[in-house]
Parts: C-alpha cells; structure tokens; sequence
C-alpha cells in the first residue's frame, strides 16, 4: 500500500524532469513559430492608462504633482485634452491654493442696500444692477445686516397684490393683481425680507468656503477683515468661473472690446485681438515678436511679463505704448488702458509751449 505513492512520486518527478531536459534541449516547434510569430509588439500605454497609473500609490510623489507633471508631458494630439479642458484641469488643480480674497469682488465694487432703502428703491436698484442678490447694510458697510433676495421680494409684492375672493370659483380664473395694495413706501427692515449671510475672513481656501456654501444652501458671503470691517464680497459663481472661466447670463451686456476714451488713449479687453487693436491704433503699433506666440492683448502681457499682472501694474510691451492693467485676478488680465506715448509726449510739449 505504500509503495503505490512512492511509485507515483518517482514518475512525478521523471515526468518533471522529463519536462525540463526537454525545455533544454530548445523550443518545440509550436513554441518557436507559433506562439513567438503571435506575439504582438509592444504598445505604447494609452493616455486612459497613464492617467490610470497616477492614482496607484507612489513613493516620494504626491498624486497632485504627477496629474500636473502629466498634463505638461501629454503630447498634443487625437487622444490628449483640448486647450480649454487641459486649462480647466490645471484651475482645479489650482483651487486649493486659492484663496478668498483672490476671487471676491473688493469693496469699492459691491453694490448694497441700505437697510431704510424702501420696496420701491428697492426694485429700480434690482433693475439697474441686474444681480438676483445684494447684502444689507446699516449706516456703513461695515455693518452689515442680511442680504436680499428679488425672488422674496417678487414673492412679498405678489402676495400683496393678489386680489381675494370670498368663494373659491369651480373653474380656475385668470389670476388678478391689484399693485394698488402694495405699499411701495415701507422699508427693507419693516417688511422682514433680509436673509443671512455667511462671514469669512479673506484667508480662507476658495474650495472651504464652496464646500461651506453648500452646507449653507446659499450662493453670497461677506469678506471680514481682523478688525470687523467688510473686504469685499464673493459669491459661488465667482469661485465656479474661477475653473470654467467667466460666465455670462442674459443681463451681462456685450461691451465693446476697444474704446478710444481720448487722444491715444484705448480701453481695451484683454481678449481682443492683437490685430484688431492695431488697426483700431494705427501703424504705430507693431506687436513684432508677440504676434508669433498669442493672438491677444491679455496673452502679450502675459508673454512679456512671464506671469499674471496686478492692477495698476504698467507694462512696457511694445515701444511707443504702455500698457496700464485697470483689471485682473489671479489667474488673467482682464482690462487694459493703452497709451501712445508719443502723443502724450507731444501733447505735454504743446502744454508747455502755450505756457510759456
């Protein structure tokens, strides 16, 4: 009985060894032209696979800094991102380095109410500024109350102005509004329409404060110094465009993209043209160099600088202009003043001459 097992063993291992003199003695025909032949070759990774491959633990590296060194070494191409999404993955890449007070509006742009503005003030000013929303205030911007809402206040006026009937008619009538029972002369505080308003200092992430927001379910924060007083304000759609870029709805207007404001001296958005400008300007301005990398003013001072201007910054970006920077974020110029020097030089020596 023993022995079956030891028998079976010994042709075990005779049949392994068997196996590999064989494998010794060289490839099997199958082997040598049959599954070699098949083999297909080697195949670059797909971009699918090497994005894929960032997200399996590395050592030394953050998965942050592989998805941006990925971005750079992605080559162009049917299967890579298009400009616009490889902009949008490095703004998301980006939010966590922003901050609150890189996309609020500053104080000196927010547009409040007063907390005595009546329902009537009210209305005209939701119609000239066009937001849904506008913080309250009492006396100073650095009291504020709540902010407003044109919907509760479209809702209050609708309540008041909807006319009653005694008995509930079978069939659904035309609804009637009386505007008459509307009292256009009472208060934003007497009426009871302010909401809060969340409050956060001008060092918080952008991406805590979106997060707080939706926690929230409010779309408006008010921007406050270490001392109590209001910086400015932000609302979510200042951070959303802060990836998508800018968002415009059916009340932003369309304006013009060059205006001449004096004797060579332009307002001009930072998306228009390089070509367009020149021939709004003259001759005089020659981009040069700079027409052969970017097609926009904002894309010439970028590429003169190396890097986003501030406001009031003044670039030299081509002889004859300066460039003075009436707008921009973190991220792009928005608005600039071009200036022909040389007109401004002969206009200064006019200046002096009839002086003299």
């Amino acid at each position: 009985m023993n022995e079956l097992p030891e028998t079976a063993a010994r042709n075990d291992a005779g049949g392994t060894q068997s196996q590999s003199d064989s494998a010794e003695d060289g490839p099997s025909p199958s082997t040598a032209y049959g599954a070699v032949a098949s083999e297909p070759p080697a195949e670059r990774p797909s971009l699918l696979a090497r994005l894929a491959g960032l997200f399996r633990p590395r050592n030394g590296s953050s998965l942050r800094d592989d998805l941006t060194d990925a971005l750079a070494e992605i080559e162009t191409g049917a299967a890579s991102f298009s400009p616009a999404e490889r902009a949008m993955l490095h703004n998301i890449l980006r939010l966590r380095e922003v901050r609150v007070e890189d996309v609020m509006v500053p104080r000196a742009d927010v547009e409040a109410v007063e907390i005595t503005t009546t329902l009537g003030e009210l209305m005209v000013l939701f119609e000239q500024s066009g937001h849904s929303r506008m913080p309250v205030y009492a006396e100073t911007l650095d009291d504020p109350r709540g902010m407003v809402h044109i919907r509760d206040v479209l809702a209050h006026i609708t309540k008041l102005a909807r006319t009653r009937k005694g008995r509930q008619p079978k069939k659904p009538a035309p609804v009637q509004l009386d505007f008459a029972n509307v009292d256009l002369s009472r208060t934003i505080g007497e009426l009871n329409l302010i909401r809060t308003v969340l409050f956060v200092p001008p060092s918080m992430l952008a991406s805590d404060l979106m997060a707080r927001m939706q926690a929230a379910r409010t779309q408006m924060a008010l921007v406050i110094d270490e001392y109590g007083g209001t910086d400015g304000l932000v609302s979510l759609e200042d951070i959303v465009e802060m990836v998508v870029g800018d968002i415009e709805d059916e009340h932003d207007e369309d304006e013009p993209l060059i205006t001449e404001t004096g004797d060579g001296v332009f307002v001009v958005d930072a998306k228009a043209e390089i070509d367009d400008v020149a021939k709004m300007i003259g001759n005089d301005f020659a981009a040069g160099e700079h027409g052969e990398y970017v097609d926009t003013i904002g894309g010439m001072i970028f590429n003169t600088l190396g890097r986003v201007p501030v406001r009031g910054e003044v670039v030299q970006a081509i002889p004859g202009f300066e460039f003075h920077v009436l707008d921009a974020d973190p991220r792009r110029v928005k608005r600039v003043r071009i200036v022909n020097t040389q007109k401004s030089d002969r206009r200064r020596r006019a200046v002096r001459t009839e002086q003299a």
